[in-house]
């Protein structure tokens, strides 16, 4: 599959990077793990063949020992917060959101204090200060006092702004149609965003292409294609999988 026509547009671009003498980074992010699944095993085993690092993005009110017992085996797999509950509190006619909306700011900050001590105790060998919040948003108000709580860095989906009080670690390519089936999307639609985001950083973004998983939900087709995209990226000198402890720096 990965030398099929799909991915050609892929292999070209990687091979300019090449003779630029550029190498391009990549991370991967996986939300809403809670407990050992037959879903998380695959995709653990799946990135853990491709010697890709990753970070999941973790429920604090809904997890416990159980997914730390099994992640203490794991050493290329790191822990975010991933907010609190996953509940939203959007409203009726808002977008879904937890992190903000109607919620007076302490409320909010007090259940994310309590997630972040939570999984760190739980996940110390492996815990980020990284937040991502559900559904990618968080009420901008918020976001100044974070550091207070111990966060390091923000993990939202889009092109990153730097000039705010937190350093972002995005996700801009995200394998999921959650407007359709609700599986996979596409290969070449894949394709063509990787190739635009890595064309974007060609011209002079430093920032690494995060790619966004959820493993609950996973299909044949999303498996196929993380596959492929670590059987493409693993043999070619122009990419490097970084874990996200790196991104966040020292």
């Amino acid at each position: 599959m990965t030398d099929g026509i799909a991915w050609d547009p892929l292999h070209r671009e990687l091979d300019r990077w090449q003779a630029a003498g550029r190498v391009a980074r990549f991370w991967l992010r996986d939300d809403d793990a809670v407990e050992p699944t037959p879903a998380l095993e695959t995709l653990m085993a799946l990135t853990g063949e491709s010697e890709v690092p990753l970070t999941l993005a973790v429920i604090p009110g809904l997890t416990g020992e159980t997914l730390a017992a099994r992640l203490a085996e794991e050493t290329s797999v790191a822990v975010a917060v991933h907010g609190w509950s996953h509940t939203n509190h959007g409203g009726p006619q808002g977008k879904k959101q937890e992190l903000g909306g109607e919620r007076p700011a302490e409320a909010v900050l007090g259940e994310l204090r309590e997630g972040f001590r939570l999984l760190q105790r739980l996940h110390s060998a492996r815990f980020l200060p990284l937040l991502v919040p559900p559904w990618n948003r968080i009420d901008a108000a918020l976001i100044p006092a974070l550091p207070a709580l111990g966060f390091a860095a923000l993990s939202v989906y889009g092109r990153a702004k730097q000039d705010g009080p937190m350093p972002r670690i995005n996700t801009h390519v995200d394998i999921i149609d959650w407007h359709g089936t609700r599986g996979g999307r596409g290969e070449a639609e894949l394709v063509a965003e990787l190739v635009a985001e890595l064309r974007d950083r060609f011209a002079g973004s430093g920032e690494p292409v995060g790619v966004l998983t959820h493993h609950l939900v996973h299909d044949a087709a999303a498996l196929d294609f993380l596959s492929a995209l670590f059987a493409v990226t693993g043999r070619h000198p122009a990419v490097r999988w970084s874990a996200a402890s790196e991104l966040l720096g020292p």
